[in-house]
């Protein structure tokens, strides 16, 4: 039978184009748009308009290279600055709050959904697996919720949910893997093997996202390539082969992206500016096939049957199992108030993670396998659409949201006055020693918010890069909103600055 490539593309792009609609739409009704990413994938599938789609191979690999994407992308937009106040709680929360997440739930799925009809005479391993696969906050849909309704949010939640979500899959995963291994095994288990190695998957994961960031930062500013436009998918072959290194090292993978986005993030490198623009774009159309994927293998007609075990395990979630590691984990943090927790607590998101970690058991014939898929993916959507849908007057409700600081003077604007353009640009003359420790501008340790837009050389001007070379006797024309940090700054390297 051959395969019509232009009516899979008709397809794909119809899919796409329905979903970026949806995308549209739901940032004027408050809808999540992964919700509806997910609902027109599912719309369009057996059930809906009758494509075919049931490869779990394939579906699990575009979702593994997805999230991948939306890890790293997360890592890059990530400050170190903002989220090393908040480091302790979000490592304990993405690691201990994960294992008490899926323990209560799996207890409690165990007990209570054993008297159901449809989960009648599940062992509490399995019912353990279904709670693993859901015990992580999904990166994608607090990333994308987060920051599209732009919630300015007090006492550094923001960065701390971020930092957790970006941080708790590789704890889930390897739970899932786990206890996927454990069903299978017919031999006694080695409990204290099986811990082992879930410290030294976590371990070499982070110091081989730390190593191979650091070291793809030196390999960007190093090497020349010639075409600008293929800087980007420099630092995106580094994504990928960061994963790949990672995993034949017997690590984590996602948690290596994640660690080497936040490097490669908080690094200066040349064409910055150019790959978080293009990671920007690439994570939003990862999320967008990542969904629509999943989407595409559920059957409506499925579902049906495990509403009411899925609404359970739903509520269980949202108001139990979830407060309760969230509290214990935070007990420690004694300035945090209730208000905090309760915020940390309902962003407990569930999305496109849980279902691709639904998709392992569905691959290795684990028992119960499809009714898991069905369950996860059904509790998705109600967290999606109950919890997602008002991550925002949740926060005003309790208080949580902080005015917006004043903007500086925007460069980017038209709007300015010639002595406020005077105000915002500097000029600034290279001398022997500016350049002693490096002669790039990439080298040059100007502050974060600071743009050098032209160069003058013998009466000349041009535009230069982060791999431009400079010169004795150059002078850089730069513009600023930080100017206090710009004048510290050249004043340690010795640099007159004349306005």
């Amino acid at each position: 039978m051959s395969v019509n490539i232009e009516l899979i593309l008709l397809a794909l792009s119809a899919l796409f184009f329905f979903s970026i609609l949806a995308g549209k739409a739901s940032s004027r009704f408050g809808v999540p748009a992964l919700l509806l990413f997910l609902s027109v994938g599912m719309l369009s599938g057996s059930d809906g308009l009758g494509i075919q789609f049931h490869n779990i191979q394939i579906a699990y690999a575009i979702s593994t290279i997805a999230l991948c994407i939306i890890l790293f992308s997360g890592g890059m937009d990530t400050r170190i600055e903002e989220i090393r106040p908040v480091i302790a709680q979000g490592v304990i929360l993405a690691t201990l709050g994960v294992f008490l997440t899926a323990l209560i739930t799996g207890v409690l799925i165990w007990w209570i959904l054993g008297m159901t009809r449809v989960a009648t005479g599940i062992s509490l391993l399995t019912s353990l697996l279904l709670a693993a696969t859901m015990s992580s906050t999904d990166s994608a849909s607090v990333f994308s919720i987060l920051r599209s309704r732009n919630l300015h949010l007090k006492n550094n939640l923001r960065p701390m949910l971020e930092l957790e979500s970006g941080s708790n899959d590789p704890m889930a995963y390897l739970l899932v893997i786990t206890i996927v291994s454990l069903i299978q095994q017919t031999t006694t288990i080695n409990y204290w093997a099986t811990a082992g190695l879930l410290v030294a998957q976590l371990a070499i994961g982070g110091i081989a996202g730390y190593l191979l960031g650091t070291l793809a930062v030196i390999i960007i500013n190093r090497i020349h390539i010639g075409n600008n436009s293929l800087y980007p998918i420099l630092v995106f072959t580094f994504c990928i082969l960061i994963f790949s290194i990672t995993y034949f090292a017997k690590g984590n993978g996602y948690l290596a992206v994640y660690i080497a986005g936040l490097v490669i993030g908080n690094s200066k490198f040349i064409h910055k500016r150019s790959a978080l623009h293009f990671f920007d774009g690439l994570a939003w159309l990862s999320q967008l096939l990542m969904f629509l994927t999943l989407g595409l293998l559920v059957n409506p007609r499925e579902l049906i049957p495990i509403i009411i075990p899925g609404l359970i395990i739903s509520v269980l979630m949202i108001f139990i199992s979830r407060p309760v590691s969230v509290i214990l984990c935070l007990l420690p943090f004694k300035k945090m108030g209730v208000k905090d927790k309760t915020y940390i607590s309902w962003v407990g998101l569930r999305g496109a993670v849980p279902i691709i970690f639904a998709i392992i058991p569905l691959a290795e014939n684990v028992p119960y396998a499809r009714p898991i898929f069905n369950i996860v993916f059904f509790c998705t959507l109600v967290s999606l659409l109950v919890q997602g849908t008002s991550l925002a007057s949740v926060a005003r409700w309790l208080g949580l949201v902080e005015k917006p600081e004043e903007p500086g003077p925007d460069v980017a604007t038209d709007d300015h006055t010639e002595e406020e353009i005077k105000r915002i640009s500097s000029e600034i003359e290279i001398t022997q020693d500016t350049i002693r420790e490096g002669n790039r501008l990439i080298d040059l340790p100007l502050p974060e918010k600071t743009l050098v837009v032209m160069i003058k050389r013998d009466g000349k001007y041009f535009v230069p890069t982060g791999a431009t070379f400079l010169q004795e006797n150059d002078r850089l024309v730069v513009l600023t909103n930080d100017d206090q940090d710009l004048k510290k700054t050249l004043a340690g390297l010795k640099i007159k600055n004349n306005h």
